[in-house]
This record gives structure tokens, C-alpha cells and sequence, in this order.
């Protein structure tokens, strides 16, 4: 089932329907009891059993609606993540960015890198790159390089591609060193590049960068938002 196109659960469901109406009847019961009892001439004798007899199911009644506040509400933050994921993924077979070759990949990057503003910006990936695939600036001027990974998302960047591509950094003298891959990134790699100041852009994130997000707001995140491995391969 496509979760994207199910409705909210929050939004539609009332898990407790039947236990409500009965704690709504039962509290209006005890409300006509304790007018009866407040109203007899004993009335006050009785004023504490009274009162436990209108505060308890009260509070259950109480406890009944929030409780069944909080479900619907985190079911429609559930669903909600759940939509931003998929619409990453649709962009990603969109596109068609399991399909391109090497090249084709980079030449893809380095259009959204124009898109958003970024300058100079050419690729040149090859056997002799260095370790980096795209030169340029961003939009606020600092030099940039980028190295880009199109694997199968089966597959996993580790640490050594990120030391790669901290040493293409230190080569090229940039500003700011960036991975692109089409897949998931391990979590030495990601400790690795954080630990560097390196942006990484795994599969998840370069879904939403395709879908519009722009590169400023994708790099701030630094490699989070990565779904877990069983969301491989499916777009």
C-alpha cells in the first residue's frame, strides 16, 4: 500500500468513540447526583462522597479525551514525515537518477548547483580528477568542489570517500568540499565528514534537493535525515 496517498490517521480516526460517550454520560449522571445530594437537607454530611463521586470519573474523562489527543496528533506527525520522505523519493525516479551514468550524474548536480545560485560552475570529473567532479562558487562566494557518487542505493559511501575528498579539498585550496551520492552513507563516513566540515548530501537529502529544496538550506543540515536501510532502493 502507498502510505503517501493514505489519509492522516489523526486526522480521521477517533480510537476511543464509544469509551468517550460512555464517560461523558456517566459524568453527566454524576452531576445530576451530586445536585440531588447538595440539594437534600443532609446535603453536607455527604459533600466529600459526593465530590469523589463527580471528581473521579472526571478525571477519567479527562484523561480519556487528552490521551486521545495526543494519538491522533503524533499519528499526524507520523504520516506527515512520512509524506516528506516519499515525495523525496518520487523526485529522485522523476527525474530518473537511478538511470544516469556517471557523467550524466555529475552533469545533473551541476545544474542544481546553478539553479541555486552558484557561479563558475563546471564539471570536471574524469580518470584524472583528483577527487573532484564539479568546480565552483556558491552564492555567497566561497569556492566549492564536489564530488559525486552514483551508486546503485544498495550500496554504501564509506569513510575512505570522504577522506578522499577532504584531501581533494586541501588540493584544490576551496572553500568548502561537498558529497553528492545517490545512496546512503555509513556512519563512520558520516562522523568523518562532520568532524571535517563536510556537507554531505546522501539519497534522502538529494531527493528533497531535487524536489526544490534549495543547496544553502541542504547543506545546513549536514548529512541528516538519512531513512533508515530498508527504504533502499525504492526510488
Amino acid at each position: 500500500m502507498n502510505r503517501s496517498r493514505s489519509r492522516p490517521r489523526g486526522r480521521t480516526r477517533n480510537r476511543h468513540p464509544v469509551g468517550s460517550r460512555a464517560a461523558a454520560v456517566g459524568f453527566l449522571l454524576c452531576a445530576v447526583v451530586l445536585l440531588a445530594l447538595l440539594t437534600d437537607r443532609r446535603g453536607p454530611p455527604l459533600l466529600f462522597p459526593a465530590a469523589v463521586i463527580i471528581v473521579l470519573p472526571l478525571g477519567l474523562f479527562v484523561h480519556r479525551l487528552w490521551k486521545t489527543h495526543r494519538e491522533q496528533r503524533e499519528g499526524d506527525a507520523e504520516w506527515r514525515r512520512d509524506e516528506v520522505d516519499a515525495r523525496g523519493r518520487r523526485s529522485l525516479t522523476d527525474v530518473g537518477v537511478d538511470g544516469m551514468t556517471g557523467t550524466e550524474f555529475e552533469s545533473f548536480v551541476a545544474d542544481l548547483c546553478r539553479r541555486d545560485g552558484c557561479t563558475g560552475v563546471r564539471r570536471v570529473g574524469g580518470a584524472r580528477d583528483n577527487g573532484v567532479d564539479i568546480l565552483g562558487r556558491l552564492s555567497d562566494g566561497r569556492s566549492l568542489v564536489v564530488q559525486c557518487k552514483r551508486y546503485s542505493p544498495k550500496r554504501s559511501i564509506p569513510a575512505a570517500t570522504v577522506r578522499e575528498l577532504i584531501g581533494a579539498l586541501v588540493h584544490a585550496g576551496a572553500d568548502v568540499a561537498v558529497l553528492v551520492t545517490t545512496t546512503r552513507v555509513t556512519a563512520p563516513a558520516l562522523e568523518t565528514a562532520r568532524a571535517n566540515g563536510v556537507p554531505v548530501v546522501h539519497r534522502d537529502l538529494l531527493g528533497h534537493w531535487c524536489a526544490g529544496a534549495t543547496l544553502p538550506a541542504v547543506l545546513a543540515l549536514d548529512g541528516a535525515g538519512q531513512g533508515p536501510p530498508r527504504r533502499r532502493g525504492r526510488g
